[in-house]
C-alpha cells in the first residue's frame, strides 16, 4: 500500500494516522511485546538518540530524544511491518519544538507550575518544564508506548521521569494545571471543537494558563479559536524539519485568551 518511506512520504502517513488520536481508547501492544522491558528494548534498537547540540537537526538541541531518523530500519520499512501503529512519539513535531524552545527560552513560564502536556508525544515540551523546574509535570498521550518513551528521554536527559497518564483526558473534570501545554493538536476539525471546549472550562474552573504551539496547519489557521489568540513567539524551522513536514517554514507559540 505504502512505498518505501523518506522524509516526506513518512510525515504524509504519519499525518494520515493522526486522525486515529482523539479516540477515547488505549492502544493494544502489538503481539509478542508483553512487557516494559520489552518496548523498552525496541526502542532502544529501533530509534537513534538525536545527539545534543546540533542545531541543524531542532530547535532544541540542547534536549536528547530517541526519534526515528533516516539511519532506522523502520524509516524505511512499510507502514504495515511496524510492530507499533502510530509512532508519533518517534517524531519531533514542529508545533512540539516550538512550544519546547518557547519554555527553555523563558523558564520563568514553568518555573513552580503544575503542567500538563497534554499529547505529549516524545515528551519534550515535558522534559522542558521539568528543566525549567515546574513543581509538578504531567505527560498525556493516549498510546502507553508514548509513556515508555517519555521515560526513556527523561532519563537522557538526566531526570526523573514525569508522571505518564494514558487516559484521554480531553473532556475529562479539570484539574487543578497552572499552564497546559498543546503541541500540534489541531489536525482534526472535530477535536479542535473538544479541545477549545474543554480548555474553555479548564480556564474558567482554575484559572490555567494555555499555550499552544503550531507551524501553521490549515485546520489549526481556518478554526476559530485562531481569533483567541496572542501571539508569543514565532521559530524558523531548521532545513531539516522543514523537509519532513510539507516546506513549512516557520512555527508559532500562542497564548490563548477566550476573553480577547
Amino acid at each position: 500500500m505504502f512505498g518505501v518511506l523518506n522524509f516526506q512520504s513518512f510525515a504524509r502517513c504519519t499525518e494520515m494516522f493522526f486522525k486515529r488520536f482523539s479516540a477515547n481508547t488505549k492502544r493494544c501492544l502489538s503481539k509478542g511485546f508483553e512487557c516494559e522491558a520489552d518496548i523498552r528494548r525496541f526502542i532502544s534498537e529501533n530509534t537513534e538518540v538525536v545527539e545534543a547540540l546540533n542545531p541543524r537537526l531542532n530547535l532544541t538541541p540542547e534536549i536528547k530524544l530517541r526519534l526515528f531518523t533516516p539511519n532506522c530500519t523502520f524509516w524505511h520499512s512499510r507502514p504495515e511491518l511496524w510492530p507499533f501503529s502510530d509512532p508519533f512519539w518517534a517524531i519531533y513535531w514542529p508545533g512540539g519544538q516550538a512550544l519546547t524552545r518557547y519554555l527553555l527560552n523563558n523558564p520563568g513560564v514553568s518555573e513552580g507550575k503544575r503542567v500538563l502536556d497534554l499529547g505529549s508525544g516524545c515528551g519534550a515540551s515535558a522534559i522542558a518544564a521539568k528543566l525549567c523546574g515546574a513543581a509538578h509535570v504531567v505527560a498525556n498521550d493516549i498510546d502507553p508506548v508514548a509513556a515508555i518513551a517519555t521515560h526513556m528521554n527523561c532519563e537522557l536527559n538526566g531526570l526523573e521521569p514525569v508522571v505518564c497518564v494514558t487516559d484521554n483526558m480531553i473532556g475529562s473534570e479539570p484539574e487543578g494545571f497552572d499552564l497546559i501545554l498543546l503541541g500540534d493538536m489541531f489536525y482534526d476539525e472535530a477535536l479542535a471543537d473538544s479541545l477549545h471546549s474543554w480548555l474553555d472550562r479548564c480556564i474558567k474552573t482554575h484559572g490555567t494558563q494555555v499555550l499552544i504551539g503550531d507551524p501553521g496547519r490549515a485546520q489549526f489557521e481556518e478554526h476559530g479559536i485562531k481569533k483567541l489568540l496572542l501571539q508569543l513567539a514565532q521559530f524558523e524551522l531548521p532545513e531539516t524539519v522543514r523537509e519532513e513536514n510539507y516546506g513549512l517554514t516557520y512555527s508559532t507559540v500562542w497564548h490563548y485568551h477566550p476573553e480577547l
